[in-house]
Formats: structure tokens, sequence, C-alpha cells
């Protein structure tokens, strides 16, 4: 009897093999979600709590500010924590640049909303549910995808850091 050459084990499918090629970008992408996730909290507590004093647009800027400086500390010091530091000033500098950008994209979500279709629909639009949707739903969430894709291309781009134990190997 002849022997049958052995076969090479199954390729695994392809999401699995999709997770483990992009398992380091799921787990930033993870911690990313979390550190916002909790800025979106202070975020929607101190606009709420400023909106009808202050106004929508006003609301938003200064809560966003508020969130987006605790969220700094949270990517820099966990999300992103493995990778090489350059200077914290540098890295707030970027990160305070991108982070006006994302409040322009989530103040224009919430003025075409606000003032431009509740200009046509104030009764829908002029609601403080229409506000939190806009902001926090669409503004939030167009501003963050590009804040991850530039926070991990321009704050946060130094080589991820070489653990010791590999340095030794």
């Amino acid at each position: 009897m002849t022997p049958k050459p052995p076969t090479a084990p199954p390729a695994p499918a392809l999401p699995l093999r999709l997770v483990a090629q992009f398992r380091h970008l799921i787990h930033e992408l993870g911690k990313f979600g979390v550190v916002g996730g909790a800025a979106y909290v202070v975020d929607f507590v101190v606009f709420n709590l400023l909106r009808s004093p202050t106004g929508p647009l006003a609301a938003a800027a200064i809560s966003i500010a508020v969130a987006a400086t605790g969220a700094f500390f949270g990517n820099r010091y966990w999300t992103w924590r493995d990778r090489e530091r350059s200077s914290l000033t540098r890295e707030y500098s970027l990160y305070f640049f991108f982070n006006l950008v994302g409040l322009g994209i989530t103040l224009l979500v919430v003025w075409l909303s606000h003032d431009v279709l509740g200009g046509i629909w104030p009764g829908v639009f002029h609601t403080w549910l229409a506000d939190n949707i806009a902001k926090m739903l669409f503004g939030t969430g167009i501003a963050s995808v590009f804040r991850f894709w530039a926070y991990r291309r321009f704050v946060f781009n130094g080589a991820p850091a070489v653990p010791a134990q590999a340095q030794a190997g």
C-alpha cells in the first residue's frame, strides 16, 4: 500500500483570517470605543445641562471641549499606550486641532438640523429630541469616524513600542 501524501490542514474561514489580520486594529477600535463611550456620557450630560441656558451651539461646543480633554488622556494612556511617544505638547496640539475639526463637523450637523431644517419644520427640529439626535447620533458619529482616523494617522502615529522580552529574544 502506498502512503498518502500528507494534506495541509484546511485554511481558516475568511472571517477568521480577517480577524487575525486586523486583530490589532480591532483591539484599538474597541479601546477607542470605550474611551469614546465615557466621553459620550460626559458630553451628553454637559450638553443637556447647558442647552437651555446657552442654546444648542454653545452647549455643544462646551460639552465637546470638556469630553475631548478627558478622552485625550484615555486615548494617550490606554488606547495607544503601546505606541512610541512624541512630546505631550505635539500630541495634544494635534489632538486639539483634530477635535476642532470634529467639533466643526458636529456643529455643522446641529446647525443643519436646528437652524436649516428647523426653519422649515420648527415643530420637529427645534426640540430637545431633535437637537440630541442631530448632535449625539449623527454629529458625534461622523466626527468620531474622522477622529479615529486622524488620531491613529497623525497624533498617536509612532510605531508600536517593542516589549523588552521581544528585544532580548
